[in-house]
């Protein structure tokens, strides 16, 4: 059987990132922008959390902003890879309310209903089943508890793709999953009312080994399986290159990003009925503009 060439690595995955844990806030504009923009949608929420899961946590921005936000509440910083907790780590005031750990979120090491709130900024496009992962968020959540992310679609870095497509047969970019089939799996693993948008965002780069050396930075190297094993040649490189020049518009070129993002409830598993309806708690239901 032949494997899927889209499918991800995921000790490779851990490496990336592991190593790239020191210089990744230099160049993670992206996920900054995204982060503030997932932590602006709380404000949309009416909710106490007395424990945390930040699926993802990277360097541990997200972490602090969230103890900010919600001061009398624990929280689970979780990474796959050891050295963005190592990072995560040096940020000493927060230290004593942040439980951190080294983990797979697609295999939580934690409790049954054990948390309040999951928050996941871009992390779920590094993990081949969704539904293991949502299975998984759904386990460790409450009843009434709330799960919030962010993820990248299928248009993400589509410039990068179709010129690598365009110099030779490999995989190089990988493929992000669409937002409607993220909200399908939450409501197959047992969330009720998935509420699913998303937003196109472009960053311009001088050239385009500037993108992909940043990419490289941030650890977000190409894990597929269908990647060249051996090294890219010139040729094939400078084929790649000619043919993302035809984007360059007032000296820059594009680089864009898809961002899905996402938020559902954990209900009660006696609200389902017969019919495949289910009655949500009103004390799960936020406040919503």
């Amino acid at each position: 059987m032949n494997r899927d060439p889209f499918s991800l690595d995921r000790g490779r995955v851990r490496a990336s990132f592991d190593a790239a844990a020191s210089g990744y806030d230099a160049v993670a504009v992206i996920q900054a922008e995204v982060r503030s923009r997932l932590l602006e949608r709380l404000e949309l929420f009416r909710l106490a959390p007395r424990r945390i899961l930040d699926a993802g946590c990277g360097t541990g921005h997200s972490a602090r902003a969230l103890l900010r936000h919600y001061r009398r509440a624990e929280l689970v910083a979780l990474d796959l890879a050891p050295g963005m907790l190592r990072a995560a780590r040096t940020q000493r005031p927060w230290l004593r309310r942040l439980d951190p750990v080294c983990g797979d979120a697609a295999a939580l090491p934690l409790a049954d209903g054990s948390v309040d709130l999951v928050f996941s900024n871009l992390m779920l496009q590094w993990c081949d089943a969704p539904d293991q992962v949502f299975a998984e968020f759904r386990r460790v959540l409450r009843p009434g508890g709330l799960v919030l992310f962010t993820s990248f679609g299928p248009d993400t870095l589509k410039e990068l793709r179709a010129a690598w497509s365009a110099a030779d047969g490999h995989t190089h970019v990988s493929r992000f999953i669409d937002m409607h089939d993220l909200g399908d799996a939450l409501m197959r693993t047992g969330f009720g009312e998935p509420v699913m948008d998303m937003e196109q965002l472009t960053l311009t780069y001088p050239d385009v080994r500037s993108l992909m050396r940043d990419l490289k930075t941030m650890g977000a190297r190409n894990a597929t399986a269908g990647r060249n094993p051996g090294l890219t040649g010139r040729r094939r490189l400078a084929a790649m290159e000619a043919h993302y020049e035809r984007l360059r518009r007032d000296g820059r070129l594009p680089a864009s990003w898809e961002v899905v993002y996402g938020h559902a409830w954990a209900v009660e598993p006696r609200g389902t009925r017969a019919g495949g309806e289910v009655a949500v708690p009103l004390s799960g239901i936020g406040r919503r503009r």
